[in-house]
């Protein structure tokens, strides 16, 4: 199965370059770097240090993994990481949140899967142990691990039943990938259960790790200057929307509305939906103003009514300015994003019905009574404009929010100790 796999790989590879080529055009970061990315990295001999490989695979991936990142460099005083990832934006994020460890951290793209490539990987950067964020599960990679010795830990790992499903349709493949994974370090019971069902032995319920990020101190001060430009109008953000939820969120604000001081801040998830989303906004009759366009002392104009985000790694500066946090990708089918950074700084969160990504946060959340679960856009503007027209039940809200992300604290050190043992 794992031969077919490979071929299959193989064949697809000038499809796969011609995709990156093409995606280029919007992100240039996609067509840097392509000898990484084919496991190619000059004649420059691995590091005598010990490394320690982690991947990490967009922006997600990278800002959970800051917490661990820093456990492990303190952990083990000796020791170099090589940060994978599969995105130009990750990678940005990457630079951004760990040039503070200068030469003790280097990134570089995974390789693809083809068995070779992760091969050269390996030998080139030699790493003790290979540490996966969350759902990465690459059959080739595991292989090449158990070929050279080397350890697979994957951490903070999630997996739906609908993931689930599909893993076990792939049958041997993924059957044969999660036996040579050396430990998983669930967050959930219920993703420990299911973990253990695709055939890993060492199973391990830790916690999310990202209840343990540290929001930057220039972060903050990012997410006060952008309230500053805002004035006293109460804020509605809209963070990580994906394709479709724009359409239906300007859609039920035209129909309902925010009170008519409030001021919608939309941040789609994915960069090179940044001007898509502006002429969708601009189409619907509304005011735009890119954050983009914002100079340090410019302030947004009272007649405002969309600011649109089109930034990259300034979320956490987006929560800190709004008064009250939607979390996108749950509208839509599509699984939900993580709700513990808003509830980290204290904001009341909004979130759509589909959270099959993030089920038992989400659940505990609102059990907490720092998140809402809202039935469909309409809903969303309707929650919305009652928070942020009573001052007293945001604050409450938003209290509740702080104290649920601070009681699950704790995972980072749970993580290390179980990894402990591989890495002497």
């Amino acid at each position: 199965m794992r031969l077919l796999y490979t071929l299959a790989w193989w064949l697809a590879l000038p499809l796969v370059l011609a995709r990156l080529w093409l995606r280029g055009r919007q992100e240039p970061g996609y067509r840097q770097h392509w000898g990484e990315r084919l496991g190619f990295y000059g004649r420059q001999p691995a590091s005598a240090t010990n490394t320690i490989w982690l991947h990490a695979v967009s922006v997600g991936e990278t800002r959970a993994a800051e917490p661990l990142i820093d456990a492990l460099l303190a952990a083990w005083p000796a020791c170099r990481i090589v940060l994978t990832h599969m995105t130009p934006t990750g990678r940005v994020t990457g630079k951004s949140l760990f040039a503070k460890h200068g030469a003790r951290l280097v990134q570089s793209y995974l390789p693809y899967d083809t068995g070779a490539m992760p091969a050269r990987f390996i030998r080139h950067f030699a790493p003790r142990i290979c540490i996966l964020m969350e759902t990465e599960v690459w059959p080739n990679l595991i292989h090449q691990c158990n070929r050279y010795k080397v350890p697979v830990v994957l951490a903070n790992a999630r997996l739906s039943q609908r993931s689930l499903g599909k893993a076990q349709r792939l049958g041997k493949l993924i059957a044969d990938a999660a036996r040579g994974i050396t430990l998983v370090a669930a967050q959930t019971q219920d993703d420990a259960d299911r973990v253990r069902q695709l055939g890993v032995r060492d199973v391990v319920v830790t916690g999310s790790i990202k209840f343990d990020v540290v929001v930057p101190e220039a972060a903050l001060a990012t997410g006060a200057a952008l309230r500053s430009a805002i004035g006293q109008r109460p804020v509605l953000l809209c963070a990580s929307t994906r394709e479709g939820e724009e359409q239906l969120i300007l859609d039920a604000y035209i129909r309902s509305g925010l009170p008519a001081n409030a001021l919608l801040l939309i941040v789609p998830r994915h960069p090179q939906r940044f001007d898509e989303v502006e002429k969708l906004i601009s189409a619907q009759g509304m005011t735009v103003q890119r954050r983009s366009g914002l100079a340090r002392d410019d302030a947004v104009a009272a007649g405002t009514q969309v600011l649109l985000g089109d930034s990259m790694g300034e979320m956490f500066a987006y929560y800190a300015a709004c008064d009250c946090a939607f979390v996108g990708g749950s509208l839509l089918p599509l699984g939900g994003q993580n709700l513990i950074e808003p509830a980290a700084l204290g904001k009341p969160v909004l979130i759509g019905p589909h959270t099959f990504n993030f089920a038992l946060v989400t659940e505990q959340a609102i059990a907490a009574g720092g998140a809402a679960l809202v039935a469909d856009a309409d809903a969303l503007m309707a929650q919305g404009a009652a928070l942020l027209q009573d001052p007293a039940r945001l604050s409450s809200m938003g209290e509740k929010a702080l104290a649920f992300a601070n009681q699950h604290r704790g995972a980072t050190p749970r993580t290390i100790a179980a990894i402990k043992p591989l890495l002497p």
